[in-house]
């Protein structure tokens, strides 16, 4: 019997890579869309045929019963959040809707729909739904120590951390009192050419692109010496899948366990084109976190030994591949005067 996913968030980076991945699975995928005419649709264009889509919004509860219920998903992923760190200290209270609530309402309506009471053993006829959280690195913030493991505690530095952190314990918490298979991937930094352009990394490749083809001559970044865990979003999908085709529901941390800095990142992504990073970047003060994370780096132990899961691309490869795409893209921009960059692709 074929498979059904549902997947918030379809139109994001991760999003479009499980959507991909879940394809190749032979699963039958349905994206969750706040409104068809959403313009990031593109992003999964080429999937299009393949792909099914519902309308539901994360901050609509009545609107994701629907959308389960109608459905009526084997599997669901929540990778829908805002995800830009620094943007949630400007906006606050939405990004704790979204990335905190928004995780409650899913559950709720996993609840719901699968007929699941406040008594975790409450007959054979409730749907066994299982349900992944897309928890984040982030929650450790000022780690505790280093690397950062299942059982590492939180300490979150942002509004974006303390959401996440609300996610992930939330999710715990209907599994324990609902007996829901619900399981949160505390995920490290991943990273792709799907990425926004807004995050350092993608900032840095497409950075490097313009000021390889002249477009530019100076590239703005903060902390160049943050530490982070930073691998393929491609491959971190798979961990997502793995999680939810075990026996009994357990949160993972997922990564590379390898450390680079902003830096690094910088280094590798000008060494590629044949520049000296150092004559083109400088720091701006005002893109310097106010509570800075300075390292986060994932203890791959369960993961690796329980679900088998090891990331295919490492961080040199990373960040030349993300180069390489953003050289084509701000190419093709410059000779046609139309970003295709933003589809991502």
């Amino acid at each position: 019997m074929t498979k059904r996913a549902l997947i918030t968030g379809i139109t994001g980076q991760d999003g479009s890579y499980l959507a991909e991945h879940l394809l190749r699975q032979g699963y039958q995928v349905w994206g969750l869309m706040r409104g068809q005419a959403n313009p990031r649709k593109m992003r999964v264009s080429r999937l299009m045929s393949e792909l099914s889509f519902v309308d539901g919004d994360l901050m609509d509860q009545a609107s994701l019963v629907s959308a389960v219920d109608l459905v009526q998903p084997d599997e669901v992923y929540n990778l829908g959040a805002i995800s830009f760190v620094p943007m949630s200290w400007q906006q606050a209270e939405l990004v704790t809707e979204v990335n905190a609530m928004g995780v409650l309402r899913v559950l709720e309506a996993i609840r719901i729909v699968s007929g699941l009471s406040s008594s975790r053993h409450n007959g054979a006829s409730a749907k066994n739904i299982r349900f992944y959280q897309a928890s984040s690195s982030e929650m450790y913030g000022k780690a505790a120590e280093t690397p950062q493991r299942e059982t590492t505690i939180f300490h979150p530095r942002s509004p974006y951390g303390v959401a996440k952190a609300y996610g992930h314990f939330i999710t715990r918490n209907y599994r324990e009192s609902f007996g829901m298979y619900a399981v949160g991937g505390i995920l490290f930094n991943h990273e792709s050419p799907r990425r926004g352009a807004e995050f350092v990394t993608r900032k840095i490749s497409l950075g490097v692109a313009k000021i390889k083809q002249g477009l530019q001559d100076k590239l703005a970044l903060g902390n160049l010496d943050a530490l982070r865990d930073w691998g393929f979003a491609g491959d971190y999908v798979r961990a997502m899948h793995l999680m939810l085709q075990q026996e009994e529901p357990e949160d993972y941390v997922v990564g590379t366990g390898e450390m680079h800095s902003v830096r690094d990142a910088v280094r590798l992504a000008f060494e590629h084109v044949g520049l000296n990073w150092e004559d083109h970047v400088y720091i701006d003060p005002v893109l310097v976190r106010p509570a800075e994370v300075e390292i986060l780096c994932a203890d791959t132990t369960r993961v690796r030994g329980e679900l088998g899961w090891k990331p295919e691309v490492d961080f040199s490869s990373l960040m030349k591949m993300m180069v390489e795409a953003d050289l084509k893209h701000v190419a093709t921009e410059h000779e046609y005067g139309d970003l295709l960059a933003a589809a991502s692709w």
